[in-house]
């Protein structure tokens, strides 16, 4: 009967992204007047849902400071976005190429490699249109990145709890964006908006892998997950919601409001604790929170 629903559950999912679902260069008029990147055009001001965008340094800067900074800031996601999707979808390929025929989950997970593609050609193309030459990913993010493809083929469960850890981030941060902030510029509303609508999906799928599958793994190995898990949380959620140095030496901001900002104020902490609630809460569903995994996920600070 759980094999059954699980099936079922991803024929849904399948159709659902064969009966909606969208294409950079279909969907986003990209030479529309009205979505042009001009790079002191107020509508890149950080909304305050962005932890620099309410600290009193960021708001003391004149309004075209402001508007280049955000600017930076928003080719800055996209770019670690574009790479996040390139290492996900090699860890997808290694992952569909071992699954045995009439698999519900090699259907969908294709699915999903083909939306983030499209995700990923949507994200460098911004960052092409912002003029920023943006670096994205640390080296040590992007080695650690690396590992992905040997964890889908010897760890299928870690990597998917991985990928959700990268997803869940962005997407907090873009649904907070769109629901709480001001109207921003057009074009990044239209890709926030594609990717929120399709990463709900993969963000489903990906929990139900993890319910299907962890609770039938043996003790040890599920608690050596447990260990390995919030670090790994911990890293996505910093990659993702972490600005680059770079991009304080840009604008000369001090180094200490970086700091402070990210991830210094208690509001700030409190966006970080919130942007992995749907992980956590995901490995308490499934026994990966004990007294011992407990405390790793007290001492990186991502507890509730």
């Amino acid at each position: 009967m759980a094999e059954a629903t699980y099936e079922k559950t991803l024929a849904r999912l399948s159709k659902a992204s064969v009966n909606k679902h969208w294409e950079p260069y279909r969907d986003i008029p990209w030479e529309d007047p009205d979505l042009a990147v001009e790079p002191e055009d107020p509508r890149w001001i950080l909304p305050a849902v962005d932890p620099l965008g309410s600290h009193p340094w960021y708001l003391a800067q004149p309004p075209e400071v402001r508007a280049r900074i955000g600017l930076y800031r928003q080719a800055h996601v996209a770019k670690v976005g574009m790479q996040f999707e390139n290492i996900l979808n090699r860890g997808i390929l290694a992952f569909g190429l071992r699954l045995p025929n009439d698999s519900a989950e090699f259907r969908y997970v294709y699915h999903e490699m083909i939306e983030e593609g499209h995700h990923g050609m949507m994200f460098q193309e911004f960052v092409n249109r912002s003029g920023t030459d943006v670096v994205g990913m640390t080296w040590f993010a992007r080695w650690f990145g690396e590992l992905a493809q040997l964890c889908s083929v010897f760890a299928p469960s870690l990597y998917f709890l991985g990928v959700l850890a990268g997803e869940e981030p962005i997407d907090y941060m873009q649904r907070r964006i769109l629901r709480d902030a001001a109207p921003g510029h057009p074009l990044l509303n239209r890709i926030m908006a594609i990717h929120v609508a399709e990463e709900a999906r993969h963000i489903s799928f990906g929990h139900q892998y993890v319910l299907h599958h962890v609770p039938r793994m043996a003790a040890p190995p599920r608690f050596l997950m447990s260990l390995i898990v919030p670090p790994t949380v911990r890293l996505m959620a910093h990659v993702i919601l972490t600005p680059p140095a770079a991009m304080g030496r840009v604008f000369g901001i001090p180094r200490d409001v970086v700091a402070h900002a990210y991830w210094g104020a208690e509001e700030s902490r409190e966006v970080m604790v919130e942007a992995v609630s749907g992980v956590r809460k995901l490995c308490g569903q499934v026994g990966l929170i004990n007294p011992v995994s407990e405390r790793v996920w007290r001492a990186l600070g991502i507890w509730n």
